[in-house]
């Protein structure tokens, strides 16, 4: 064989040898790169689930339950979802304890397929949970168009005695065939394809006792957690841990955290009395839990008290869970 074949041939050989080494150098870089993915998918235990609140109605007593369904749109215990049930006026426009603090009294419940509305100083009142030959209203809730089916006549005079309003009002309930509400019209952080029914904004909010706990120290009266209309509690972490947690997982469920909840005058409102003060604790929290100057147009002047999750992977949460914390 001539010198140019070896040469050619020694050529092509080395080739060979550079793709392997080549290949192989790729392999152990994808390696690396998979390595560091699943490092940053660890789970950190960052709390327990101490509480789980569904509330039926807007604005009516939160039930405090054990087990709950997290589904993309709140939590769900029994035949109750959270935040399914709301008042409205006649001309259908919604009615909340911003307005109406003894709202906050109402219990709605649910007993093998029939709903009970309970309230101080009333008589019980049951009804079908499905009415399906109710009118179908037109409601407004936040500016925004929603459906909700009218509960019928004895509901509207039993919210309205016990709101003692000089207008009638009405109960609607949302159901699975509605078109529910858009966060991101409400609040553009959320991406488009987030929807609720008569939430404020988000399908689930998350406060720690630590945080309230904080807040207490700072005032003369303590709080409690209710005040706050959270769903999901969590204990064992510090105060305002929560503010911190991008991605969480809670048993088979997975949530991810897209805002705080900027408070209101409704954190004024008594749980136990149904009386709204105007003052406390809103202006304690107005003192020191402002958000950051580059975060103004979002929240404005609302102090920041919880967070707002969405939902990416439906499950059950229990009390008692593990609140594990994902990645970095």
């Amino acid at each position: 064989m001539g010198f140019e074949k070896l040469s050619i041939a020694a050529i092509a050989q080395n080739k060979k040898l550079y793709l392997v080494i080549g290949g192989a150098g790729a392999a152990v870089v994808c390696l690396g790169l998979a390595w560091r993915s699943l490092r940053s998918r660890e789970k950190v235990r960052v709390g327990v689930v101490s509480q789980l609140l569904v509330h039926p109605l807007k604005s009516g007593k939160g039930i405090s339950v054990a087990l709950a369904e997290c589904h993309h749109i709140g939590l769900k215990h029994g035949e109750l979802r959270d935040r399914h049930w709301l008042v409205v006026k006649e001309d259908g426009h919604m009615v909340t304890g911003r307005q109406q603090p003894r709202l906050v009294l109402v219990a709605l419940t649910s007993d093998g397929g029939r709903l009970s509305l309970n309230g101080p100083g009333m008589e019980e009142l049951q009804m079908p949970l499905r009415q399906p030959h109710n009118p179908i209203m037109d409601c407004r809730v936040f500016g925004t168009d929603i459906q909700g089916r009218d509960c019928g006549d004895e509901a509207a005079r039993w919210l309205t005695r016990f709101l003692e309003g000089e207008i009638g009002y009405r109960l609607v309930h949302f159901e699975p065939h509605m078109e529910p509400r858009r966060s991101a019209d409400q609040e553009a952080l959320f991406s488009q394809d987030e929807k609720v029914a008569y939430p404020d904004v988000g399908p689930v909010m998350l406060l720690s006792e630590a945080s309230v706990g904080d807040l207490n120290g700072k005032l003369q009266k303590d709080v409690t957690v209710e005040r706050f209309r959270p769903n999901i509690v969590v204990s064992d972490c510090n105060a305002f841990e929560e503010d911190s947690w991008t991605e969480l997982l809670i048993g088979d469920v997975r949530l991810h955290r897209v805002m705080s909840c900027g408070r209101c005058i409704f954190t004024t409102v008594d749980p136990e009395t149904g009386i709204i003060s105007r003052k406390e604790p809103l202006d304690t929290l107005k003192g020191y839990r402002q958000c950051q100057p580059s975060e103004a147009e979002i929240y404005k002047k609302s102090p920041l008290f919880g967070q707002f999750f969405t939902v990416k992977k439906t499950g059950i949460i229990q009390v008692g869970d593990v609140v594990y914390r994902i990645g970095c």
